[in-house]
């Protein structure tokens, strides 16, 4: 997979997400972000629904518990036939082990299993304040990173501002999903560490996910052709 832009489908029905999707009649169809709300809202049926319309999906269900609970439920994910699957690495390496255990098929394939560290909504305040975590934010996002690697999976959820540290610290082809992007000027709602399209590839980014800057403009497939112009073209 090379640097895409996934759009956060972030509706609360199907019939919501149909009709964002229907906007896109040109051959590029959007990588996807099946998230929580969408999930649970209309069940695994969706993630058939839109593979079938010829999208890519990452589904972003954030699963974090012990690990055999956590390796069961990847092994019903790996059923769905979507390109991306996530978790959280503070799980611990084992529930990280165990997952990938569950979401590897018979046959040796599986999806792309990535690691959320810290999430963009999270500061160095917050984290200290409410989890005790009193390292330093960038370095906690380093430690969990390292631990994905270590674990076997594919890459991590981070902030743009962190994917050249990762890669450094973990290798060219280790992946950064980056959410928490947001064209120039715009607002920044509940992120914390953001950057621009643009920003983000140069500080190497590999996948970008963008959400209300594409769902909620005026024009959708203008915002998003504008993303991709700026972060893969």
């Amino acid at each position: 997979m090379g640097k895409d832009v996934i759009v956060a489908c972030d509706f609360s029905s199907g019939p919501a997400v149909y009709s964002f999707l229907d906007k896109f009649q040109g051959e590029r169809k959007p990588f996807v972000k099946i998230g929580m709300e969408l999930y649970y809202a209309e069940g695994p049926d969706i993630v058939r629904q839109i593979k079938a319309r010829g999208h890519k999906i990452f589904l972003d269900l954030k699963l974090h518990d012990i690990p055999n609970t956590v390796k069961k439920a990847m092994a019903v994910l790996s059923g769905l036939d979507v390109d991306i699957c996530n978790l959280h690495a503070a799980g611990t390496v084992a529930m990280m082990e165990a997952a990938l255990e569950g979401l590897t098929r018979p046959d040796g394939t599986r999806p792309l299993l990535i690691a959320v560290t810290q999430l963009t909504s999270t500061d160095q305040q917050s984290m200290e304040r409410d989890l005790l975590i009193r390292e330093p934010l960038d370095r906690v996002v380093m430690h969990y990173a390292a631990n994905a690697k270590r674990a076997g999976l594919d890459g991590v959820v981070c902030s743009p501002l962190e994917a050249e540290k990762v890669h450094a610290l973990c290798g060219r082809d280790f992946l950064t999903v980056t959410p928490g992007v947001r064209f120039a000027g715009g607002d920044i709602g509940d992120q914390r560490r953001v950057t621009t399209p643009a920003q983000a590839k140069h500080i190497g980014s590999d996948y970008i996910v963008v959400g209300r800057p594409i769902t909620a403009a005026e024009d959708p497939v203008a915002a998003y052709e504008r993303c991709v112009a700026e972060f893969v073209d």
